[in-house]
């Protein structure tokens, strides 16, 4: 019960702030895994079966690029705006180690040799000549002739590594399978082993200096580091969700996507996070932001999403602090209370992803409502008349 309230006291009456998400057409159902964008409006997707699509006009066309492999693409890099990388999976070569490379901004690609048959999840450049690329049972690899040859480093566990990341040309860190996150401070030659205070599985990991970062993994997990990876926090994700990619523009603004469709964004350095609406179910496992304001998002059934940072959802002036909600938390009944009778209002009892479960009509102050049905979790409530707009958190237990 303890945790029920210490998560009700930072989202209770929060203002939910949801950013509108727009989906595109991509042009495809296959799973897309990952996003590249040099600005607004260029950009890469790449996913399963060897899919690359590429956009020049801001997500509005796609087109589909040639890869010349039937891999399934994880992870893309572009180091300029002709040059570019992607690492993957080949299960047709007993999960092979696939790197593709284009240096005419996406129209062709060449197969590298990787030198590892384990499949190969993530890739980064911290320069335009070297690069790394993690995966299967602890793999990392390094190249330092942008892609020529690429050599074998001792990572010094066998759990599989889903996510690299440098935050200069000597310091990265991978992270992976039973909490695993790994450091560097000398280019990859040598790496240690971080205490991360979890077992949970981490798949995407996230610098936005060189002290501060983030990973994200199963079951909502979010950890944190201020003192460059000594020392990780859990942080409160408000879902149990597996989230799969974490991106921050500073280090106090940052998203994270997963399971469900979910996107959660923190303005405060992750101490809180708020749900946005995004407009699909489908599991997101890349989210992306090349300038302040525009972002993408991509994931299972071929979905990208795409926001402006408009805001969709609450356009009418907010009190947050008018609507009273109780028993908090509650397994069956609650009572909203309302500090002005809404004429003519609608309550409505959204989940994190944004979703409405429940609406109803408000002829006056009070409401009492049958929640029993919803799984366990923290629902908002929005409830809207002509003129404002009230808010509030419940959780059920």
């Amino acid at each position: 019960m303890k945790k029920y309230f210490s998560l009700l006291s930072l989202l209770l009456f929060s203002l939910s702030c949801f950013s509108q998400w727009t989906a595109l057409t991509s042009g495809t159902n296959v799973p897309l895994w990952s996003l590249f964008f040099h600005d607004a409006g260029n950009g890469y997707v790449v996913g399963a079966d060897g899919t690359i699509l590429k956009t020049q006009d801001g997500g509005a066309n796609w087109s589909v690029m040639t890869s010349g492999t039937t891999a399934h693409l994880m992870s893309v890099v572009f180091t300029g705006a002709s040059t570019g990388y992607a690492a993957g999976i080949d299960p047709f070569l007993s999960f092979g180690g696939t790197i593709i490379k284009t240096t005419d901004g996406g129209s062709t690609w060449t197969t590298l040799s990787s030198g590892t048959y384990y499949g190969l999840y993530s890739i980064c450049f911290p320069d335009a000549g070297t690069g790394y690329s993690v995966g299967m049972f602890g793999t990392i690899i390094k190249t330092e002739n942008g892609g020529g040859t690429w050599s074998a480093l001792p990572s010094g566990t066998s759990n599989n590594l889903s996510s690299v990341y440098f935050t200069d040309a000597g310091t990265g860190y991978a992270v992976g399978g039973l909490g695993t996150i790994l450091k560097t401070v000398n280019g990859g030659a040598t790496w240690s082993a971080l205490t991360s205070g979890t077992t949970n599985e981490l798949f995407s990991v996230c610098f936005p200096d060189a002290s501060t970062g983030y990973a994200v993994g199963i079951f909502g997990t979010i950890l944190k580091t201020m003192n460059g990876g000594t020392t990780w926090n859990a942080l409160s994700s408000g879902t149990n969700n597996f989230l799969w990619s974490v991106y921050f523009l500073d280090a106090d603004t940052g998203y994270v996507a997963g399971d469900g469709g979910i996107i959660l964004k923190t303005t405060d350095s992750g101490a809180t996070w708020i749900a946005q609406l995004s407009g699909t179910t489908n599991s997101l496992s890349s989210v992306y932001f090349p300038t302040a304001d525009i972002g993408y998002a991509a994931g299972e059934g071929g979905t990208i999403l795409k926001t402006d940072g408009s805001t969709g959802l609450l356009d009418l002036p907010a009190k947050p602090g008018s609507l009273e909600i109780y028993p908090n938390p509650s397994s069956c009944f609650i009572t909203v209370n309302a500090s002005e009778i809404p004429v003519k209002g609608q309550l409505s009892i959204m989940n994190m992803n944004g979703q409405q479960l429940i609406t109803t009509q408000i002829t006056g102050p009070k409401i009492r409502i049958n929640i029993s049905d919803l799984p366990c979790g923290i629902y908002t409530l929005r409830l809207t008349n002509k003129k404002t707009t009230q808010v509030g958190k419940v959780i059920k237990k």
